[in-house]
Order: C-alpha cells, then sequence, then structure tokens
C-alpha cells in the first residue's frame, strides 16, 4: 500500500543545477526549533486528501533519501554541544589541574606587581649589547695585521721541488660548532675539483697562509664566541678553522669555490653599474652562443644587491632583451638576476652585428643614471660578449670617455678564433678593462673573475680599510642541518706585508661569521614576549621587510629604519602559527633604533595587552632553591638563565645547573640573569603543588580500568617546565611531545610553545584543543592525540598578564568515545520518531576555530580541512560569517619550476608558512638575499629543483559572537540542512548535517597556497603593466659609504693577453681581509 501510494507522488520540479542563495536561519531564537527540507506542495496535498490511516502509515514509513524529511533539532545540538562540552571541560580541569593553579597564583596576588615594558629602553640596551659584541668581532682581525709572512720560507726544496701538503688529522664533534667533528688547533684547506691542486701559486699560498693558525687559534681563545674563520684565496683555495673534513658530492666532485661567495666579491669590490652587452648576430651560432649565455649567467651570478645591471642585445639592431627596463638600470636583486637568466636562455642568433651602435645606447644609459644620481653612485662598466670586433670604434669612446675613462670596458672574446684579438683587446686595454678570451664552457669561471681583479685593484693600492657587511643568508655544506646567519661583515686590511701597489693585485679575503643565535642571546625573546619566527631554507628569497611585516602598507616602519631612527609606531597585525594553519590577530607596538658602527637597525616588536605587561613576584633563595630540585621540573635549554658559553669549565653544564651553582654561590665567576632567575624562583614555588596533586591523580588511576590522559603539563613566562605522566612512559602516544625532537611543544631561543601561545591569545580558563600526529605533524598516519591547554592570568591594579598555561595530553579515541556517548545520552524534551543519531542518520563533526575536524565517523576525515571534506557548508558558513576568510602571504616558500617559464602557472611543491622574528636586523640593502650567488650557473634550468617564491593562501577563523546558526543550502535535486553550535569553555564547535543530499556541486574549499607571480610573462596589457611597474621599482635604500672607482697609480695596461701580471709567490696573501658576521659560507 505504502509503494502505491508513493507512486501516486508527482516527481518534482527540475531543479537547478548550480548552488543558489541558501535559505538559513542564524537567529538561535528562530521560532522553529525543527530544520525539514522544503516540502513538495502538490505531494503534499496530495497526501492531506487521504485516510487518516494512510497517514499514521506513512508516518511510520522510512522514505528514499530523494522523499525523506532529515530533521535536526536545534535544541538537541545544543544539549549534545553543551553536554560534551562540560564534560570535557571535567574532564581536563580535573587531569591539568587548572584551577588549582590559578588559585595558588591568586593566592600570592597581592604580593605581585605587574610592570609595563619600556620598549624604546629594552630596544636600546640590546643595541648597546650587539655593537659591543660585533666591536669585539672587529677587533679580531685586527690582530692579523701582526702577521709578518714576508720572512716565511717558501714551499719548495733545495732542488727546487714543491713540497707535498696535506696529512690526516684528529677530529672531535664540537657543539659549539653544530657538533660537527672538528680540529680546533689547526685549520684545513679546501680545493674545488676544477682547480689544479699542483699550482705551484696554490701550493705557495696554502704553505704560507699556515701562518694563519696561530691566529685563529689565539681569536678563539680570546673570543670563545667565535665561530667559523677563513680565507679564500683568488686563486681558488680555501682555509677554514677549525680544521673539517671536506666531503665530495655523490660524483666525487667538491663545488665550492670560495671565490664565487657573496661575502668574497662584496669584500672585494664596491658598488658597481654594469650594461651587458652580447653579439647575438650570426655567426655566434652553436657552441658560440651556448658560452655566451653561460658568460652572462656567471657574470650576473657576481652581482648583489648593490649592483644595477641590464643586458642588450645586438645583431642588425639594438635590443633590450627586457623591453621593460629599456633605457634603465635595474637593481641586481635576485628575482632580476633569475629574470636575466631566464631571457638569455631564449636568445636567438641572426644577422650581422653593429657593435658601435650598441656601445652608444650603453654609454648612454650610464650617463643618465650617474647624473641623475641612481644606480650605484661607484663602478661603472661595460661587459662586450662577442666573438670578435672588426674596428677597434675610437669614435665611440672619444666622445663618451676618453680621456676620463669613467666606464671601464671588459671584452670577452668568445671562441677559437685569434683574428680579432687585437681589436678586442685594444678596447678593453685603452678604457681601464680587461680582456679575455673564453674557448670552452669550462674557461668561463676563471675569465669572468678576472673582472673582479680589476675593479678592486683601486681599494688596495689605497690600503682601505672598509668595513663590508654582505647581506644575510645561509649555508650548508659543512654542517649536519641548516643554520641561519644573519649578515657578514668584511674588514679589508694589509697584513704587513711589502707589494707593488701599482698592481693592486687582490689575492684573497679574510674573515669570520657568528651564529644569528649569538645576536639572538643578546635580544633574548623571553625579554619582550614570544612572538614571530623566520625559518630559512636553501637558496633563500630575498627578505624585505615591508614583506615580514606587510601590513605596513605606507612602508613606514621600513623607511624609518633604513634612515637609521629611533623611534616606535604601532600596527594592527596578523600572526600565522602552526605551520600557517592559524593566525593571531594582533597590535604590535614596534620600537627601533640604529647599532652604533655597523650599517644595521634593529627592532623590538610588543603585543599590546598582556604581552607588554611582566609579572615580578619575591620569595626567598632558600624556597625557591627547594622546588627547583623538583624531578618534574626543567628550564627552557635554549635560554640564557646563566652565560655558560664563555668559560670551558662552564660549557658542560645546563641552564638548570648553572643556575643551582650560581644561586649557591659555588661559582662567584658564573654570570646569570638575576632578574630571570627571580622569575624562575617565584614560578618553581608557585607551581611546586602541582608535582603533589598531578602524583595523587595517577596513584588514583592505576586502579581505573580506562586511562583518560597521558600527561599533565605547564609552562610559565620564565621558561619554566613541569610535566607529569599518567601512564607509563611506553604507553605514551606522542613521545616527541615536550622534547628537544618537537621544537613546537618546547620553549626555544625565539619563541613559546605552540600550546602556551594559543593558550595565552584565548580567553583565560577556556581550553584550546590541537589535534597532534604520534609520530609528528608530516606522518602519513593517523592522528592519534589531543592537546588541550588553558592560561592562567593574573590582575593586578587593572593591569593583566599571563602567568602560565597549564594543559593535558589525550588519546583521540577517548575524546571520541565522550562525544558519542553525550549524543546518545541525551534526546529531546518531547521524543520524536523523526529523531535521528550522530553515529546512524547524521553527519556530526567536531571542529576547531579553523575549520580542522577532530572528530567524524569517519576517521579518514580527522585532520582534514572542513572544506576539503563539505565545500558546501564551508561555503554557507562563509557567507553566514561564522567563520571569515584571511589572506596571508609567505615570502618564504619553495616551488617547483613550471616546465616553461611563460607557463600560466607555476605547480606549487612544498609550502612551509612560517613566521618572521620580531627582532629585525636591517641593513641599508634591507635584509638582502638568502640566495646563495654561487649555486651552481644552471640549477635553474632543472624543472626537479625547487626554487624560492612567494605565495598567498587562505586561513579561516570562527568568529566567536555567532554561538549557534543553522541552515538549507539547495544542492541541486535536494536540500542540506545543517546545524553549527559552539562547544562551551572551548575552541571547538559541533557541526551537524544531513548526509542524505548530494551537495558535490559544491567545489572544495582548500587551504592551498597559490604563487604570488610577479616577473612572470602575463597575458593581458594591465597585468603586463603591473609586472613592468614592479620589477622597474626600486625601493628606498641607503648606499655603502664608500666606494672605490679608480686610482691615479693603477696600471692600466695590466688588461689580459699577454699583459697579465701574475702575483709572485710572496704576494699570495691576503692584501685585501674581510672579516665577516653571520654568514654561513660553506654551502
Amino acid at each position: 500500500m505504502v509503494c502505491g501510494c508513493s507512486a501516486l507522488l508527482p516527481l518534482p520540479n527540475p531543479r537547478p543545477t548550480m548552488p543558489a542563495t541558501p535559505n538559513f536561519h542564524a537567529n538561535p531564537s528562530s521560532s522553529s526549533r525543527w530544520i525539514p527540507r522544503q516540502p513538495m506542495p502538490v505531494a503534499w496535498a496530495f497526501v492531506q486528501k487521504t485516510s487518516a490511516l494512510l497517514w499514521l502509515l506513512l508516518l511510520g514509513t522510512s522514505l528514499s533519501p530523494a522523499w525523506g524529511q532529515a530533521k535536526i533539532p536545534l535544541e538537541t545540538v545544543k544539549l549534545w554541544a553543551d553536554t560534551f562540552g562540560g564534560d570535557l571541560y571535567n574532564t581536563v580541569t580535573k587531569y591539568s589541574g587548572s584551577l588549582l593553579l590559578q588559585k595558588k597564583y591568586k593566592d600570592v596576588e597581592s604580593s605581585l606587581k605587574i610592570e609595563e615594558v619600556d620598549g624604546l629602553e629594552l630596544v636600546r640596551k640590546f643595541s648597546e649589547d650587539m655593537e659591543n659584541m660585533l666591536r669585539r668581532k672587529v677587533e679580531a682581525v685586527q690582530v692579523l695585521q701582526a702577521c709578518d709572512l714576508v720572512t716565511l720560507p717558501m714551499s719548495w726544496d733545495e732542488k727546487g721541488n714543491f713540497v707535498e701538503l696535506g696529512a690526516e688529522f684528529l677530529l672531535e664533534s664540537n657543539a659549539h660548532f653544530s657538533n660537527l667533528p672538528v680540529n680546533t688547533s689547526i685549520s684545513s684547506v679546501q680545493l674545488p675539483t676544477n682547480v689544479y691542486n699542483k699550482d705551484p701559486d696554490i701550493l705557495n699560498g696554502v704553505y704560507m697562509s699556515e701562518a694563519l693558525n696561530a691566529v685563529f687559534v689565539e681569536n678563539f681563545q680570546r673570543d670563545p664566541t667565535l665561530t667559523w674563520q677563513y680565507f679564500g684565496s683568488a686563486t681558488g683555495f680555501f682555509r677554514i678553522y677549525p680544521g673539517i673534513k671536506w666531503t665530495p658530492d655523490e660524483n666525487g666532485v667538491i663545488t665550492f669555490d670560495c671565490r664565487n661567495r657573496g661575502w668574497y666579491i662584496q669584500a672585494a669590490t664596491s658598488p658597481k653599474d654594469i650594461v651587458i652587452l652580447v653579439d647575438v648576430s650570426g655567426s655566434m651560432k652553436g657552441l658560440r652562443m651556448t658560452i655566451a649565455k653561460h658568460t652572462i649567467t656567471t657574470i650576473l651570478d657576481t652581482l648583489g644587491e648593490n649592483d644595477f645591471v641590464n643586458i642588450i642585445a645586438y645583431n642588425d639592431y639594438v635590443h633590450y632583451i627586457e623591453p621593460c627596463f629599456k633605457g634603465i638600470l635595474v637593481q641586481a636583486d635576485r628575482d632580476n638576476r633569475e629574470h636575466f637568466k631566464l631571457l638569455v636562455e631564449e636568445l636567438m642568433v641572426k644577422g650581422v652585428g653593429v657593435v658601435d651602435q650598441a656601445l652608444r645606447e650603453a654609454f648612454q644609459i650610464l650617463k643618465q643614471f650617474q647624473e641623475a644620481k641612481q644606480g650605484s653612485l661607484c663602478n661603472q662598466a661595460i661587459m662586450l660578449i662577442s666573438d670578435g670586433a672588426v674596428e677597434d670604434y675610437e669614435p665611440v669612446f672619444e666622445k663618451y670617455n676618453w680621456p676620463d675613462c669613467k666606464v671601464r670596458v671588459f671584452t670577452y672574446l668568445i671562441g677559437r678564433e685569434v683574428s680579432f684579438a687585437d681589436r678586442m683587446k685594444w678596447i678593453a686595454c685603452n678604457n681601464k678593462g680587461y680582456y679575455t678570451q673564453i674557448s670552452t664552457l669550462a674557461d668561463t669561471q676563471e675569465n669572468v673573475m678576472e673582472y673582479l681583479h680589476v675593479l678592486s685593484r683601486p681599494m688596495v693600492i689605497n690600503h682601505d680599510h672598509d668595513i663590508i657587511w654582505t647581506e644575510a643568508y645561509m649555508d650548508s655544506k659543512v654542517r649536519s642541518s641548516l643554520t641561519l646567519y644573519t649578515g657578514k661583515l668584511g674588514l679589508p686590511h694589509p697584513l704587513c706585508l711589502s707589494f707593488q701597489r701599482s698592481h693592486g693585485i687582490l689575492l684573497g679575503v679574510v674573515g669570520s661569521d657568528v651564529a644569528l643565535r649569538e645576536l639572538m642571546k643578546l635580544a633574548p625573546r623571553y625579554k619582550y614576549r614570544e612572538g614571530k619566527k623566520l625559518k630559512p631554507k636553501p637558496n633563500y628569497n630575498s627578505v624585505d621587510l615591508s614583506e615580514v611585516e606587510w601590513e605596513d602598507q605606507a612602508e613606514s616602519l621600513r623607511t624609518a629604519m633604513i634612515n637609521r631612527e629611533t623611534g616606535t609606531l604601532s600596527m594592527d597585525v596578523k600572526v600565522p602559527m602552526d605551520k600557517g594553519k592559524r593566525v593571531l590577530f594582533l597590535t604590535n607596538d614596534y620600537f627601533f633604533t640604529d647599532i652604533s658602527d655597523t650599517p644595521f637597525s634593529l627592532g623590538v616588536v610588543l603585543s599590546r595587552g598582556h604581552g607588554e605587561y611582566i609579572l615580578l613576584g619575591n620569595t626567598s633563595v632558600e624556597e625557591g632553591l627547594h622546588d627547583l630540585l623538583h624531578p618534574d621540573l626543567a628550564l627552557a635549554s635554549d635560554w640564557i638563565y646563566c652565560i655558560t658559553d664563555i668559560d670551558p669549565d662552564h660549557r658542560k653544564l645546563s641552564q638548570l645547573e648553572a643556575m643551582i651553582r650560581f644561586l649557591t654561590r659555588k661559582d662567584p665567576d658564573l654570570e646569570c640573569d638575576e632578574e630571570l632567575v627571580r622569575e624562575v624562583l617565584f614560578d618553581a614555588v608557585v607551581t611546586a603543588p602541582m608535582e603533589a596533586y598531578w602524583t595523587a591523580l595517577a596513584l588514583n588511576m592505576s586502579e581505573e580500568s580506562e586511562h583518560v590522559v597521558d600527561m599533565a603539563f605547564l609552562g610559565t613566562r620564565a621558561g619554566l617546565l613541569r610535566s607529569s605522566l599518567f601512564v607509563g612512559s611506553e604507553k605514551v602516544s606522542d613521545r616527541k611531545f615536550l622534547t628537544p625532537e618537537d621544537e613546537a611543544s618546547v620553549f626555544t631561543l625565539d619563541r613559546f610553545p605552540l600550546w602556551y601561545r594559543q593558550a595565552s591569545e584565548h580567553p583565560a580558563g577556556s581550553f584550546v584543543f590541537n589535534l597532534r600526529w604520534a609520530e609528528g605533524p608530516e606522518s602519513a598516519g593517523e592522528p592519534m592525540v589531543v592537546t588541550a591547554s588553558t592560561a592562567v592570568a593574573v590582575t593586578v591594579d587593572k593591569r593583566t598578564a599571563i602567568a602560565a598555561a597549564v594543559g593535558v595530553q589525550m588519546k583521540l579515541e577517548f575524546l571520541r568515545r565522550k562525544f558519542w556517548a553525550a549524543t546518545r545520552q541525551v534526546g529531546t524534551p518531547s521524543p520524536s520518531p523523526w529523531m535521528l543519531h550522530c553515529l546512524e542518520d547524521l553527519d556530526c563533526f567536531v571542529i576547531d576555530n579553523n575549520g580542522f575536524i577532530l572528530i567524524s565517523k569517519r576517521s579518514q576525515e580527522t585532520g582534514r580541512f572542513l572544506g576539503e571534506v563539505d565545500g558546501a557548508v564551508l561555503t554557507q558558513l562563509l557567507s553566514m560569517g561564522v567563520f571569515s576568510q584571511v589572506t596571508m602571504y609567505d615570502y618564504q616558500a619553495m616551488c617547483k619550476p613550471s616546465s616553461h617559464h611563460h607557463s600560466a602557472a607555476q605547480p606549487l611543491v612544498s609550502v612551509s608558512v612560517t613566521q618572521p622574528f620580531p627582532l629585525f636586523l636591517l641593513e641599508w640593502s634591507v635584509w638582502g638575499s638568502w640566495y646563495d650567488r654561487g649555486a651552481e650557473a644552471h640549477k635553474h634550468k632543472k624543472q626537479d629543483q625547487l626554487q624560492p617564491c612567494d605565495t598567498e593562501y587562505p586561513v579561516f577563523v570562527y568568529q566567536p559572537a555567532i554561538r549557534e546558526a543553522n541552515g538549507i543550502i539547495e544542492c541541486g535535486p535536494c536540500q542540506k540542512v545543517f546545524v553549527v553550535q559552539q562547544i562551551p569553555n572551548s575552541n571547538l564547535l559541533l557541526l551537524v548535517t544531513d548526509p542524505t543530499c548530494d551537495c558535490s556541486i559544491f567545489p572544495p574549499v582548500l587551504q592551498e597556497a597559490t604563487e604570488v607571480k610577479y616577473i612572470l610573462q602575463l597575458a593581458s596589457a594591465h597585468n603586463a603593466s603591473v609586472k613592468c611597474d614592479r620589477m622597474r621599482s626600486q625601493k628606498l635604500r641607503r648606499r655603502p659609504d664608500s666606494c672605490h672607482a679608480f686610482h691615479p697609480e693603477e696600471n692600466a695596461q695590466d688588461c689580459g693577453g699577454a699583459s697579465d701580471t701574475s702575483a709572485s709567490p710572496p704576494l699570495l696573501l691576503l692584501p685585501v681581509c674581510a672579516w665577516g658576521l653571520l654568514p654561513q659560507l660553506l654551502r
């Protein structure tokens, strides 16, 4: 009978296939307490005319999904949420002891002080400390002036044979050098594979440079904070202290060449304007064009942020390889250099070469920029790359360059033919340049480097002792893990060595580097509260301050710091967390000043509210010492409570051991931060009762059949950490949690734990739940653990500060059981045959405030973003204002290059959204390039090589003002009903949806990052204009203070070819030295 009745129901009218504007009820007090799908008017009219018996039978019949009425009772959903939230809150407060900890701080509230941090005073102190530290590095290099290398014996025997060099030496792991095996009594020498190791100049230079061993050791003993010290010779060998063993790559090749490194190039030359002229006439076809392209790429790799460049190709006519750059020079930053490299690869040969027109165009550009006070305002040069010149073009040089020769001309003869060699050499020699012939690809590197030696002559002859700072970059050649460094200081210094000043021969660069960690120790994060972090990658992208603090649209902060001002300003910012999945909205106060005697400015960020306050309490040393010795207590191992890295006797002490020795006065030479030590003592006393509380809970749990939580933990603002296990260590689901293996869960030098940060920005007393993977977030395994943490706040004189955060870690399965039990036990006040259940009839999700699923009846959906699972519901939640979408930017991403650079898309392979740190060291080049310009010349051709890129990505944030909402989504032939309800005292939401309606016509909403394309070819004229404007624009920057362009005693006839002047053996060391701060040089 029912089937017969169903057969009489008319078919519904066709519905649109595209999503329609939904009908929803956002008002929780809506009079309707049930939300059915829209009824079929004709069908229900028919039903109303049938008998009462038929109606009763129909009520008891389950219709197919196409016809049924899924109802989601709002009151029941609220009861589910309240019941689950209440059970959850009772569990986590019980096992975390959060209420007890809050009471303990409340008990001592009358003795507490909350002081506001003086940001300007803080940044000035940090600046002074950094200035003193950097001055010590500068003083260390001055010791090198005492060397007298002329009196050393030569490295050959009585018969004139060179003495063989090299031997095995002992290596020991050293924590100061990233636990690498080193020898701190000697240095070692490395040669790139393409440098002949029996060359007399090489052997003699290596032998004589052994005198540096004693200087390196003495420097390290005087200043134990020094790390790598090194000498890079112009002949190609590289001496480094402490001694290490160099490991070739998988092909047995050592590619590291110190002369390609940014620190070497910047110390060797002053800033420069370069115009590259490349012959693309028909005679350049084949191998010649290949060599010419490689030559251009090699020249580009020698340029940096302080240089300006353009490339002009010529045959029958002159054309700029990038039309956007016509008539100008552009900054040789990484983006522009890489863009030029791509365009160079597309050059085609045809026609006849007309050199004079290209020369005139190049001279005109350089003259215009010089007169307009643009570009480098220092060296200017033209690089002529051709297979020959049919004349000497004397009229061009007479008009534009003679007699002063303010523009040097370097000529590169491509190929084996020598017919035009004399003219190419004449052009270079009569314009203070240098001539070389490049016959093979292997010749390119050595021949291009000659121009750097020419540009270094004025500085060498004049004995100028400039301080050279390179930009921040990192390297990993001698390290087992990547380490960040932040700049390089160079001090060109002759070493009491007599030589022919007129030759001005550059023989090498000496330097040292210090890890960023050393600077961060002088401005520890706990002094101004945790905030952002910068985590770099290999071949790192340039990071401008405007890209770190991209809310500074007017670039007010950037301009002030570039101009080395002292001051403060405020901004509303969005801070990414948890690998970009979450975001904090903060109001930051920025305090900035310069670091004297350096080109750097320093900035410190304080977050408004509790971020600007410090909690101070008093306790006795005796009481504090007693509580410090509890076995459950630990301190942030990276924080500097006491200085242990100066005195060798202190280096093996942990921070806790050092603090105890300081407090017991067992070591009067030990220096500690007394203010921080007092904070730790106070926190140790206040939190001591937690140990007994957790122990009692654990004893009671041992008699229960079910273990509820794995562990409880707490952390204080002073970096004190306590934890207690409720299960055996072998049963802990996530063993990396609260260990150094999981940096996000512990206090580090530049970051507070994620659970602490989230709790501190959430209302105190309310818990923040986070899903964790048992083997780390990158694991493909199923998430198994959940952490719940809450902040403990203290208020004194209307000022509120976060004293601590406390929490628990529990198995996800326990949370699931709690939830399903809550949905089964709660019913509506008036039971109905239409009542549905989560595990049977509905889709029920527990999601967090960023839209990630913690609980679903389909386990494979756990941990995924809701938009991936149900794009229709998330789309409607966004339109209703329950969630908002925030666009974030990652200037530290790595992308896979497309197969062709004109492609409309560049696929993103790896995105690591990290957080720029709030301690800024700003150089005149504004952070500079992390990209190591010494990388292999044609890496950009390898399509599987990840490259730095900028990306944008969405983050979704729940708006807590909307506690509940419901709606109906039109999904083609059906309607999808949903209800969302806030779970009290948490960052969680309960989402209940009707699973019978297929809403796949709605696309998923993804958190995928997309590349921000600045210099890729764009289709529309408007986009092309935007691209061109961006590439041509030059941000405010400060130029280096010194320039060495010419010297009257310079020997211009030392210009290549037969006129080459090679250095005699006594001169093969250090006429120019550079002391470096913070570049890990060995990529």
